[in-house]
């Protein structure tokens, strides 16, 4: 069993040799990622050489109002695209002809900013004959988790705008346990925030404006609770958090804004502690964008404290979407063989992480 301290990452990188132990750790590898899925254009630099992780860049479309407006999502990312790589690759103290591949993120996201990376990616494996490799999101997001957590094979729960589950490992894959009935837990909350006019910005000096708005409440909302063996449905909290709301004078509304907090992460802490029990690991990773908010990650520690095992999540700037962590998973995936040529390289916008097979594994 893990150390019961529950260690959390302080974006220190581990030795990924001992996470990948069937890789070629003494070949010389550069590769350069890009991420594009949603709302972020990201470009990063991983090596097979410490620091492993040499360079991470994003800029992140903030729309005036309502929600990520794909085509204009990817509008924004073929403006900001150039400068961006080239910031990556300056920081990482490479030009494009020094890296040995070019990864990308292919899914799933939004189909017209998928398109914005795949097609610039595509453009420079061709121009300057470079390996294309391909990269899963969801993925990218756990591995470069593990790596800068050291954890060999934990419970996931991964969770971000899109995407809400637990995962974990086995026969080559991860396999899915648990996951949203419908809207993902960081929408849930970016919904909300929009919606009652807290938001934009919707994070303010590293704490999401709901949890900003709960600090002032005594005690929490009664709003629905809904957790179906082990996937979770968070709509029918927000319709419900959105009536009260609107019913409600100011006063109440940061007991409404703890009430709406509450239930979702502590339905995202339920289904992560079946896994973990279930499945019988000794460590949970807490991964994706909502893994920045310390107000979860001080739940997730504090069950994984109770059942004697060990917690861990990517720095804030690993946990949202980013370049590095796609540089890193097509680094593995160059060096297990895994390429694709540009034709086949096609978006795959429902891109299911149980679909992806990881043999450096």
């Amino acid at each position: 069993m893990a150390n019961a301290a529950t260690p959390s990452s302080s974006g220190r990188v581990s030795d990924p040799r001992l996470l990948y132990r069937g890789l070629d750790w003494d070949r010389e590898v550069y590769v350069l990622g890009i991420e594009s899925t949603a709302h972020t254009f990201g470009a990063g630099v991983a090596s097979t050489r410490p620091p492993y992780i040499l360079s991470n860049v994003r800029d992140t479309y903030r729309p005036e109002k309502g929600g990520i407006h794909p085509r204009e999502a990817a509008s924004h990312h073929a403006r900001v695209a150039p400068r961006v790589l080239r910031e990556a690759l300056r920081e990482a103290g490479l030009s494009i002809r020094d890296v040995d591949g070019i990864a990308v993120a292919l899914g799933p996201g939004l189909g017209p900013a998928l398109r914005v990376g795949a097609t610039i990616a595509r453009g420079l494996a061709v121009y300057y004959s470079k390996p294309l490799i391909p990269v899963n999101h969801a993925l990218a997001h756990i591995e470069v988790g593990r790596l800068v957590t050291g954890l060999l094979d934990p419970l996931v729960l991964y969770v971000s705008g899109g995407n809400t589950m637990v995962a974990a490992f086995a026969k080559k894959r991860y396999r899915v346990f648990g996951e949203t009935l419908d809207i993902a837990l960081g929408n849930l909350l970016d919904t909300f925030a929009r919606d009652a006019g807290l938001a934009p910005p919707y994070v303010v000096e590293g704490l999401h404006v709901v949890d900003r708005c709960a600090e002032d409440a005594k005690e929490p909302a009664d709003l629905p609770y809904v957790v179906k063996g082990m996937d979770v449905s968070f709509s029918g909290l927000l319709t419900a958090a959105l009536r009260m709301w609107e019913r409600s004078g100011p006063s109440e509304h940061p007991s409404i804004c703890l009430g709406l907090r509450e239930v979702a992460y502590g339905a995202a802490v339920e289904v992560a502690e079946r896994g973990l029990v279930h499945m019988r690991k000794d460590s949970v990773l807490l991964t994706g964008g909502v893994a920045a908010s310390p107000v979860l990650r001080r739940k997730i520690e504090e069950m994984a404290r109770y059942h004697g095992a060990a917690a861990g999540y990517p720095p804030p700037s690993l946990a949202g979407d980013n370049g590095a962590m796609i540089a890193w998973v097509g680094l593995l995936n160059l060096l297990a063989g895994i390429t694709i040529s540009p034709e086949e390289a096609v978006v795959r916008q429902r891109w299911r992480l149980d679909l992806v097979e990881a043999p450096w594994r």
